[in-house]
């Protein structure tokens, strides 16, 4: 372990701690492969000092007016877009991500879920109903206490952003957890939370791993709110820790998205927007388009014409601003990645581009975790590779000859997350979209959001639906008022 590299503090009750056990872990810069930070190691002992932070916290933050916590989260994205460069290096240090990329979206965006959730509470309705002519009922939505918030390695501050800006907003108090892998950015949140004015115990943020942080607070009786986004399979263990204390979940989990493209698309357009879709962040987003279907008529050109945009992504130190592929976020993954190669050679499948680390950048980088944007073909859709999750920059092209196939084949996975689809043809584009199994389709573009619209996944890709007011009712409690006449 480093001495000397800055260490990641929990914070709790409005201050920077250490982990009662003294224990930090090592975190590693991707790009490097070393150290570069310590990441405080926390356990139930700091869950529980938190606990009791948030419910101190919680009487006086959950009667503050709307118009005050308004004021607050938008002091805070003022906060966040005036330290952009610092909180873009830090995500690109922390993550392997291009520099360009955390400037560009996941920070903005960070920015903008405080904003949009900081005015979207100025503009809540209430619902009433006049029951014949016995009485008058109507809906009042409180806060529902303590949300216990666990957020993914990929999009750090932007996904960590997207629960608090809700949960605190409508006047929760919350315990978040940010991945140990990447918990950079969310200490630097809480500076500017402090600096904010937010209440002290009105965020707090424990660091640590799942097992010693995530487990706790999922299990702890007195958060009743679980928001988690991250792999299917841990996912699975949230909700089975959560179903025996009636806890309300909602899990963004996995995703296995399929591309779809027919002969009529704009080429230029769908193979600009898939090139994006399949290697954006080194593929290590929820909504990446890891499966293209392209029909038959289309298929040699688009998959020449794929290789030839993909080929030319600019590999290199994702501090270098002309980088636009930068490192894997970790060993672990980067093994993962190399393993699903591999099986998919064996399943029969072609490396048509790609399928291994590139050639040392620079002596920075020389141990880092880089992989090359990796395009594979002749897999059989129902194959292992076509069928699990990967998440890294690899992506699989397989044709298709008509409408009813292809939309069997997108099917054909447990994951329903997100999918795009390429047509000039507004019927078809409607008539498909209905019938793909995920809960977002995109058509003739990708990642596009509109934070007033609600984000979730359908089958084993999540539960529950995040975002505008789907969000806000998620971090609150209807009560009915009946009221005789």
């Amino acid at each position: 372990m480093t001495k000397t590299a800055e260490k990641i503090q929990n914070f709790i009750d409005g201050q920077f701690v250490d982990p009662v056990g003294g224990k930090y872990l090592d975190n590693i810069e991707p790009a490097t492969g070393k150290p570069y930070s310590q990441v405080a190691d926390s356990d139930t002992r700091e869950v529980d000092l938190a606990v009791a932070a948030a419910e101190k916290a919680f009487a006086g933050w959950s009667q503050t007016s709307a118009a005050d916590r308004s004021r607050i989260l938008l002091r805070i994205a003022d906060l966040i877009e005036r330290d952009l460069e610092k909180l873009a290096r830090a995500e690109s240090i922390d993550t392997g991500k291009p520099l360009s990329l955390a400037r560009t979206l996941d920070i903005p965006r960070a920015a903008s879920n405080f904003r949009f959730f900081a005015t979207a509470i100025l503009h809540t309705e209430s619902e009433a109903h006049i029951t014949d002519n016995v009485a008058f009922n109507y809906t009042l939505r409180q806060p529902r206490g303590i949300a216990g918030l666990i957020s993914p390695w990929n999009l750090p501050l932007y996904l960590l952003s997207w629960k608090i800006a809700p949960a605190i907003a409508v006047g929760n108090t919350a315990i978040a957890k940010p991945s140990e892998l990447t918990a950079m950015t969310a200490f630097l949140l809480c500076g500017l939370c402090r600096e904010a004015g937010l209440p002290n115990g009105v965020l707090n943020v424990v660091h640590g791993t799942g097992p010693n942080v995530g487990a706790p607070i999922t299990a702890h009786p007195k958060i009743g709110t679980i928001s988690f986004t991250g792999g299917t399979v841990t996912g699975r263990k949230v909700a089975e820790a959560c179903a025996p204390l009636f806890k309300k979940v909602s899990l963004e989990l996995g995703g296995k998205n399929p591309n779809i493209i027919f002969a009529d698309a704009d080429l230029d357009a769908a193979i600009a927007g898939s090139v994006r879709s399949s290697f954006a962040n080194q593929g290590q987003v929820c909504l990446c388009g890891s499966r293209i279907f392209v029909e038959r008529s289309a298929y040699a050109d688009f998959v020449n014409r794929f290789l030839d945009q993909a080929s030319k992504l600019k590999g290199g130190d994702p501090l270098d601003d002309k980088t636009e592929q930068g490192a894997i976020v970790g060993k672990t993954q980067l093994d993962k990645v190399k393993f699903y190669v591999d099986l998919a050679q064996k399943e029969g499948g072609k490396i048509a581009l790609g399928g291994k680390a590139p050639e040392p950048i620079n002596d920075r980088c020389r141990e880092g975790y880089f992989f090359k944007p990796t395009v594979i073909t002749g897999l059989p859709v129902s194959c292992r590779t076509n069928r699990e999750e990967i998440f890294g920059p690899v992506v699989t092209i397989t044709p298709f000859d008509n409408e009813e196939e292809v939309i069997g084949y997108a099917n054909d996975t447990e994951y329903g997350l997100a999918s795009s689809v390429w047509t000039q043809n507004l019927t078809r584009a409607h008539r498909v979209a209905e019938k793909i199994h995920t809960g977002t389709v995109w058509v003739n573009c990708w990642l596009v959001r509109d934070l007033r619209v609600p984000f979730g996944g359908m089958k084993q890709s999540g539960v529950g639906r995040e975002g505008g007011e789907e969000a806000l009712r998620f971090f609150t409690e209807p009560k009915n008022i009946c009221i005789a006449k």
